[in-house]
């Protein structure tokens, strides 16, 4: 299986890909204020590769739930000069975290590869015509609602079953529109529009998902659900999230979305060595 960004490429099976998040915003959840700055965000960017992130992503608009939308204007100027100065500094693919199709054009222009959508379940194309126009990856994200709505009441017949149909019929859109089949990861989308019960059938399922071929990215870095199972407070959430990192790559995934890049590639390294022996 490969997966196309641009002029990188990725080919599995391999080991893992931890996708080290950079959030320059002011309100995210987890690090909200603390690369606002643009070197202090380029700093942070160049701290997670030297841990072991292969991928970047650089968000500027915050997507917790309730989160306030912010101004095209407003996320392009706080995204590309982090951009501007990563590109062609470093040596791995820079993603783009964004739900709006001019910032992505503008982000991709800048030096980014990917885009990385949490908003795929919007039915206009704009954003895939963009991603198809620059032969970028592109990662596909389930979400029921908005952020601002998404967990106000999230219902589901069979949580996996439409996660499932989802993806395929987003497959299918971005096909028609141009974008290779190559250029495509899925995100199931953990915390967003799913409550904990939601979250938990979905990680244990995850297998369920293997069959689209395509590289399955999950992300349960310091997640609010963690929280509500175990009571733990935002800063004491790394050894759940480890757990449930290690069990998604147990499961088959190919990329791991994380605030905690060194222990998470630690971890998935150690995972991955002990189901090698497995076969």
């Amino acid at each position: 299986m490969i997966f196309r960004a641009r002029q990188f490429k990725f080919v599995f099976p391999r080991p893992a890909l931890v996708m080290g998040v950079v959030n320059v915003t002011p309100d995210s959840f987890s690090d909200g204020g603390k690369y606002l700055d643009p070197g202090a965000a380029v700093a942070r960017a160049l701290a997670l590769i030297a841990e072991g992130a292969e991928v970047i992503d650089i968000g500027g608009e915050s997507t917790r739930p309730g989160a306030t939308p912010v101004t095209q204007a407003e996320e392009l100027r706080r995204v590309l000069p982090v951009l501007e100065r990563l590109a062609g500094r470093v040596e791995v693919p820079l993603s783009i975290d964004t739900r709006k199709p001019e910032v992505a054009r503008a982000a991709l222009a800048a030096g980014a590869s990917i885009v990385n959508d949490v908003a795929a379940n919007r039915t206009a194309d704009a954003m895939w015509r963009v991603v198809a126009a620059a032969g970028a990856g592109y990662v596909a994200m389930h979400m029921q609602g908005t952020p601002a709505t998404m967990q106000s009441h999230p219902r589901y017949r069979d949580v996996g079953r439409q996660v499932g149909e989802f993806f395929a019929d987003r497959l299918a859109r971005l096909a028609a529109v141009g974008v290779k089949r190559e250029q495509v990861a899925l995100d199931v989308g953990i915390g967003f529009g799913k409550t904990l019960a939601h979250n938990l059938e979905l990680l244990a399922g995850l297998e369920r998902f293997k069959k689209y071929h395509r590289p399955l990215v999950v992300g349960v870095s310091r997640k609010s659900f963690i929280g509500k199972l175990l009571g733990a407070e935002l800063d004491a959430r790394l050894p759940a999230s480890l757990a449930c990192a290690c069990r998604a790559v147990e499961a088959g995934a190919q990329i791991i979305r994380t605030h905690d890049v060194g222990p998470t590639a630690q971890a998935l390294r150690m995972t991955e060595a002990i189901l090698a022996q497995q076969t």
